[in-house]
């Protein structure tokens, strides 16, 4: 087991997330960087999708209880045992009274502490991860608060200390991004001049950005082409009649800031889609701290399976390198 001493800002479990109940408005949850949470997961022996803790921008305290072996991936941070800095994206052996501390994160927004055997608390709907808006799944369906103890399951054999990766396979977290996105079906909604200030202007992560989703500032407004409103829609030209928002879905209400939808956004609303962040990149979204900046890059469906194949070539690559 382990004991939450500091909770830090916003720490849940979290694993590789709930698909298939996106019809009755149930969201993914799950890990925002999907690829740090397997890197942490393999690194430990586990399963790539069990759960682990997910923490954001500043890091739990944590004690462990009982010995075991964990490694942490995702932001540059100097995680510290007993006050000695120790490695990430390694893993490492932990004792009964050890103190796991962070330093704050100089890049990046999320890192994941993997314990061999997962964070074994209840499934629900077939995933432990913790779906906040719906208060269930994680630990009692919520944050992590100072004093919870968290269960731990059995260790694979194929557990060791000292299982590491190379930089290149390493989660690395840039202050600028490229962010690849496909055109939406509303995309036809804006005019020809809000569509090429959207793809040519560097936009600025704003505070409002979690894991519901994040909201950018800085670039020019977006304004959309005259028409009627259609029935059921809004007075306001971003409203639509309610439609689904995939999963990475950039909505502009009001044509003002862009909003692009994570991992627990509600499945579905009024406002007007100008794309789609292809899936390879939000694993990028989920490192960005407030005022990082980004450039959307507009891709055709082509370029959207490419670059998910290249994610999975990735991913097949720390697969194979970590298969000892």
């Amino acid at each position: 087991m382990l004991k939450i001493v500091k909770p830090g800002l916003a720490t849940t479990v979290q694993d590789g997330g709930r698909p298939g109940h996106y019809n009755v408005g149930i969201p993914l949850s799950g890990a925002l960087d999907q690829y740090a949470l397997r890197l942490a997961n393999l690194l430990v022996g586990n399963d790539e999708g069990a759960a682990v803790l997910e923490c954001t921008l500043l890091a739990a305290e944590i004690e462990f209880t009982a010995d075991g072996i964990i490694a942490i991936a995702g932001a540059e941070t100097t995680p510290k045992l007993n006050g000695s800095a120790m490695p990430l994206h390694e893993s490492f052996a932990v004792k009964a009274g050890d103190k796991l501390t962070f330093d704050f994160m100089k890049s990046g927004a999320r890192l994941y502490i993997a314990v061999a055997g997962g964070i074994d608390v209840p499934q629900v709907l077939g995933s432990r991860s913790t779906y906040g808006l719906g208060a269930f799944g994680g630990y009692q369906g919520r944050k992590l608060a100072a004093g919870d103890v968290l269960p731990v399951g059995q260790a694979s054999p194929r557990t060791r200390v000292g299982r590491r990766v190379q930089s290149d396979l390493a989660v690395h977290c840039p202050k600028e991004q490229e962010l690849r996105v496909l055109p939406g079906i509303y995309d036809h909604n804006f005019t020809d001049e809000a569509t090429e200030s959207f793809y040519s202007d560097t936009w600025t992560v704003g505070s409002e950005a979690d894991r519901i989703g994040y909201r950018f500032k800085g670039g020019r407004a977006l304004p959309f082409k005259q028409r009627t409103p259609p029935f059921g829609a809004g007075s306001d030209p971003s409203n639509i009649v309610d439609a689904g928002y995939p999963y990475g879905c950039i909505q502009v209400p009001a044509g003002q800031e862009p909003i692009i939808l994570h991992r627990d956004a509600v499945s579905g609303g009024g406002y007007a889609m100008i794309g789609v962040v292809v899936s390879a990149d939000m694993n990028r979204i989920a490192q960005m701290q407030p005022n990082y900046k980004t450039r959307f890059v507009r891709v055709d469906m082509a370029g959207a399976l490419a670059a998910r194949a290249e994610a999975r070539q990735r991913l097949d690559r720390l697969r194979a390198a970590l298969a000892d």
